[in-house]
């Protein structure tokens, strides 16, 4: 758990420092993400080029993610987390959030994340 919370701080930070590299270091290279309007999108490298986008296009914008459950797996292989999530200068204010998080090699890996929407 205290790998995927580590995890998860060091994400933020780099969404806060627009750092793509950072931002997608933990995805794995099939990564699934709904963003909380609803759009869906698969793979890793069409995500960071999204993710590219949204930043040059909004150089201000940012998002946390606050986990407020983390479950391991009995076998230790997959990770569920949940949260709220918070915008500055996005479409949204924020919501609900969950992930999926993957053990590969020893080390946890995001398979999937769903954002709702719920702060408008």
């Amino acid at each position: 758990m205290d790998q995927i919370k580590a995890q998860r701080m060091a994400s933020n930070a780099a969404i806060a420092k627009h750092d793509i590299d950072g931002l997608s270091k933990d995805w794995l290279n099939d990564f699934s993400l709904v963003i909380g309007r609803g759009v869906v999108m698969n793979g890793k490298e069409n995500i960071i080029a999204s993710w590219k986008k949204l930043f040059a296009s909004n150089p201000t914008v940012s998002y946390t993610r606050n986990p407020t459950e983390i479950i391991i797996s009995d076998n230790d292989t997959l990770a569920w987390e949940t949260g709220k999530w918070t915008a500055i200068n996005s479409y949204s204010k924020g919501g609900n959030y969950s992930a999926m998080w993957r053990k590969s090699a020893n080390e946890w890996k995001l398979q999937a994340e769903l954002f709702v929407s719920l702060n408008d």
